[in-house]
């Protein structure tokens, strides 16, 4: 009964319109009522402990730390190098994408920050050079989704905190399967490429190469520098989230000089208007997360799930396609604050690594940023490049079927995932 008083409240409020912030606010009074627990003053506490957290600190710098990024010039080096590189190969564009967006993911972990520079920079050449423009979208957008695993990653921090599992062990076990999520869209591009005729551009020189090196060579120390630090704890995932934008800001104002006063003031508005989203968001999960508990809703899932829980990897499919579910009506970080105080139990009590969970639950749910109809990142698609968003989904598919593909790779065989994290962490 409380589990369908929860889903109720939460799926109504969202269903007439509330934000998800206030809707988990009233599915929480909802279980307060039901469980005669309802008291103002613990509804108010638990929002304020909910975003008095040291390692949510990670979320605002790092969002900064992508915002300076793209507007700083260090997107556009980054892009500039993979062109002098692989640009003039067959499909050599949509390599170039997905280069980049690995090596972007690096610097900022946030997927729509990552797609809008890589639409607005890659996209009108891909158009000019013969490719379909719904593909090449499609294939942007794929490419933009692999930001939140490979790390530093928002939807990481959150999860760690949610979860209370590690943050650094989950940025160093994202790695692999991100750059997997790169190599499996890349095979899936070279497959559609050979298909189309396109122009392609005059190879770069040697010297157009290097001088693309040197220019890119500031933006592209950032991410050795906060996996260095992370691996040889030499700084905690929310100082390596400081490292990062203090860094990018330097990098920005000091050496390319491509952000000006007028401009930071811009981005530290809009890095703080992201930032205060998310936080009231994980502040108003808490409430549930706190009444999940006492309601022992977890315990409840555990004996739905009884049957399968002596197969972990049966339960973990059967948990992947619920979040598969999910992700195609709800945006990344709801996903994460309503979903893991209900399965992080689930996991523990089935024996699966909270570490190898966290990273596929983060990869599904960024894959979830490019299924319709609510996918965030395809919107940002369709209104960047002026598309419809019909358009961006017909040239996503064979990309985000690549994507799962990998991630169900991925459960399959964990030590995908485990044996790298242990040769990282050790």
């Amino acid at each position: 009964m409380t589990i369908l008083i929860f889903i109720g409240a939460l799926l109504s409020a969202m269903a007439i319109g509330i934000p998800i912030a206030y809707a988990l606010l009233l599915s929480g009074v909802a279980l307060m009522w039901h469980l005669d627990l309802f008291d103002a003053q613990i509804l108010a506490q638990n929002v304020i402990n909910g975003a008095d957290s040291f390692p949510l600190l990670a979320v605002p710098f790092f969002m900064l730390a992508g915002e300076i990024m793209n507007t700083g010039g260090l997107s556009k080096r980054i892009v500039q190098l993979a062109i002098t590189l692989v640009g003039h190969k067959r499909g050599g564009l949509g390599f170039v994408a997905i280069i980049s967006a690995c090596l972007m993911a690096a610097l900022s972990g946030s997927a729509v920050a990552d797609t809008a520079a890589l639409v607005a920079l890659l996209l009108p050449m891909m158009v000019k050079a013969g490719h379909s423009k719904a593909r090449a979208g499609g294939l942007i957008a794929s490419a933009g989704v692999i930001a939140p695993v490979i790390p530093p990653s928002i939807g990481l921090v959150v999860f760690g905190v949610a979860a209370n599992v590690s943050i650094g062990k989950l940025f160093l076990a994202g790695i692999v399967p991100g750059l997997l999520m790169g190599t499996g869209i890349a095979l899936a591009w070279w497959l559609v490429a050979a298909k189309e005729h396109v122009t392609l551009p005059e190879p770069a020189t040697r010297q157009e190469k290097i001088s693309a090196f040197k220019q890119s060579i500031w933006a592209l120390g950032l991410p050795f520098i906060v996996l260095f630090g992370l691996r040889f704890g030499i700084f905690t995932p929310t100082e390596a989230a400081v490292v990062a934008a203090v860094y990018a800001l330097f990098v920005a104002m000091v050496v390319y000089r491509e952000l000006s006063l007028p401009q930071l003031y811009e981005v530290l508005v809009s890095s703080a208007k992201i930032t205060a989203i998310i936080m009231f968001l994980v502040a108003s999960s808490m409430v549930c997360a706190w009444l999940i508990t006492v309601a022992d809703i977890p315990e409840q899932i555990i004996a739905l799930l009884s049957h399968v829980m002596d197969s972990p990897t049966l339960l973990l499919l059967c948990i992947m396609l619920l979040i598969m579910l999910v992700g195609t009506a709800m945006d990344m970080i709801p996903t994460i604050l309503i979903l893991t105080p209900v399965l992080m139990p689930v996991v523990r009590a089935a024996g699966i690594d909270p570490v190898y969970f966290g990273v596929l639950f983060i990869m599904n749910t960024s894959i979830g940023l490019i299924t319709p109809p609510i996918g965030a990142v395809l919107n940002v698609v369709a209104g960047t490049a002026r598309m419809r968003l019909d358009e961006v989904v017909v040239g996503v598919w064979p990309f985000m079927l690549a994507q799962f593909s990998i991630m169900f790779l991925l459960i399959a065989f964990p030590q995908l995932v485990l044996i790298p994290l242990h040769f990282l962490v050790n």
